[in-house]
């Protein structure tokens, strides 16, 4: 007996429980701008080095004999050197650049020249904000469980507004960089601290369809922040465009309510039967102050009967396996996501097109995980999608010069496939762990997902090398976790195991028990 008890007698998913799942379901499309708003304030337009005797404002364009007196060939990637100049027949790095402004406008790297030899505070800048994503995933997450998800919410939130004006207004870029830390920090506090509260306010069995949902409004937010950058071409007028969205949801204080879950967790009990039956009005139904304090007055809380860490995995041998596999599944899903996400710009073709084309694929994808995830398994799912992504992101070294558009395919049918592999290995890795460390085994499997997205810049910036080369990169590595994922045991409808030992052995005999487990809540994305 407990809250889900209470749940189904509220309606299930009733008008309240929609209400409030749609507001904060909003928060993720302003995350989605900071996430992905990098890829347009730190764009790094077409540039050459200036000609002697150049004023800075001169036109990018100059003719072709010049490029060829000035300008070095680069064989590798078969254009004009855009770092080099030819002075007295030697070849030296560009002193001052003159840059295209025709697709991107004025970026930070504009500003603050970070290009070329200075390309790598780009992807030191990229990795930070992810950096910043980790630790407010730790940080907001302990506060909201001691503190109080409502709260929690909101102090994010001010923070995320305050730090994205500061980073428009950054005289340098190490300001400007830090600011983005911040920001990353605060996605995690309201995105996370959103969704935790709309799944803990539903049913068992609408949380998977609840958090998939959930994620197609970070989709959407994907899309919008290419719609701002079309319109705003410099970049400090769009990261406060980006920014002051945020303001809007300051609102949410007067209508979103603190989690009923945790106001029980916390032995809160006449505030949640306050909520409760706030719900139960709007919802239409009704629930006597008896029938509810038999509910919560015995609200389940399991206690584990062995007391177990993440590192206790490594003393079995198949859990030690399945965990190392799980490990790299998470850091291949992660750093391709963000990879592919953050390297539309490299992709050749309209970069704004190509941006929107690769948030839209999202949506399929998340459909597609509704349609076949409790049909198919895991297992297939898992398998197939990093299999079908690196296959496809690898297809690129193959694909002439002067095809862009099938690049860009290619490249799409990755990020798809990558984003449907992301969505099922949060729910298969859940359903792998042992009760007594299935948290611990989550956050474990958080910061090796971290770990990708914090390297995924410095691999986008190999780009200068080879163009095809971050593509070949992804590729080769969710293609090796696709393969290795086919060494894990299917878990749809199998009784999970809840110590150690039964880890140990899970999946193991050939004949396991079907059960009707409870789903566990749908991934998060970050």
């Amino acid at each position: 007996m407990g809250y889900d008890e209470v749940i189904t007698l509220l309606g299930d998913f009733g008008r309240y429980q929609k209400r409030i799942y749609f507001l904060l379901c909003l928060p993720a499309v302003i995350c989605a701008f900071h996430k992905l708003g990098n890829v347009f304030l730190i764009a790094e337009p077409h540039q050459r080095c200036a000609l002697p005797g150049e004023s800075e404002d001169a036109p990018y364009r100059i003719n072709k004999t010049l490029f060829e007196e000035y300008y070095p060939w680069d064989s590798v990637n078969k254009k004009f050197s855009e770092c080099e100049i030819i002075i007295d027949n030697h070849t030296e790095n560009c002193q001052r650049y003159i840059y295209d402004h025709s697709v991107y406008g004025y970026t930070a790297v504009t500003e603050w020249d970070l290009t070329c030899s200075r390309t790598y505070l780009v992807a030191t800048g990229n990795a930070l904000f992810m950096f910043g994503v980790m630790l407010g995933s730790i940080i907001f997450g302990q506060l909201s469980d001691s503190y109080g998800r409502k709260i929690i919410f909101f102090i994010s939130l001010i923070l995320q507004v305050t730090a994205g004006t500061l980073a428009s207004l950054a005289p340098e870029f190490w300001t400007f960089t830090f600011a983005r830390l911040i920001i990353g920090a605060t996605t995690s506090g309201v995105f996370l601290v959103a969704y935790v509260i709309a799944l803990e306010m539903v049913s068992a069995n609408k949380r998977p369809i609840a958090g998939t949902v959930c994620q197609m409004f970070f989709s959407v937010g994907y899309m919008l922040t290419a719609v701002f950058a079309i319109y705003i071409d410099n970049w400090r007028t769009l990261q406060l465009a980006l920014s002051l969205p945020g303001i809007f949801f300051f609102s949410y204080w007067w209508f979103i309510p603190e989690s009923v879950r945790w106001l029980l967790s916390k032995k809160r009990i006449t505030e949640a039967k306050v909520l409760i039956q706030k719900a139960a009005k709007e919802n239409k139904r009704k629930i006597s102050d008896d029938v509810l304090d038999g509910l919560l007055v015995d609200d389940t809380v399991k206690v584990n009967k062995e007391d177990a860490t993440v590192l206790d995995m490594f003393r079995y041998p198949n859990l030690r396996k399945r965990a190392a596999i799980i490990f790299f599944d998470w850091y291949a899903c992660n750093i391709t996501y963000y990879g592919l996400s953050w390297g539309t710009n490299n992709l050749g073709g309209n970069p704004y097109i190509n941006f929107v084309i690769s948030g839209g694929v999202e949506l399929p994808a998340y459909t597609f995980l509704i349609l076949v995830l409790n049909r198919w398994g895991r297992k297939k799912v898992q398998c197939g999608c990093m299999i079908v992504a690196g296959v496809s992101l690898l297809m690129s070294t193959i694909i002439p010069d002067n095809l862009p558009t099938l690049t860009i395919i290619s490249a799409m049918v990755g990020k798809l496939a990558v984003t449907a592999a992301y969505g099922t290995i949060y729910i298969f890795s859940t359903e792998q762990f042992p009760t007594v460390i299935r948290n611990a085994g989550l956050g474990a499997c958080s910061t090796c997902a971290r770990v990708g997205s914090v390297m995924a810049p410095y691999i986008n910036v190999l780009n200068k090398i080879w163009s095809p080369f971050p593509l070949v990169i992804f590729g080769i590595i969710t293609l090796v976790g696709g393969v290795l994922s086919l060494l894990l045991p299917e878990t749809l409808n199998m009784k999970l195991p809840e110590t150690m030992e039964e880890g140990e052995s899970f999946g193991q005999k050939e004949n396991q028990t079907p059960v009707a487990e409870e789903e566990p809540l749908a991934y998060i994305k970050t």
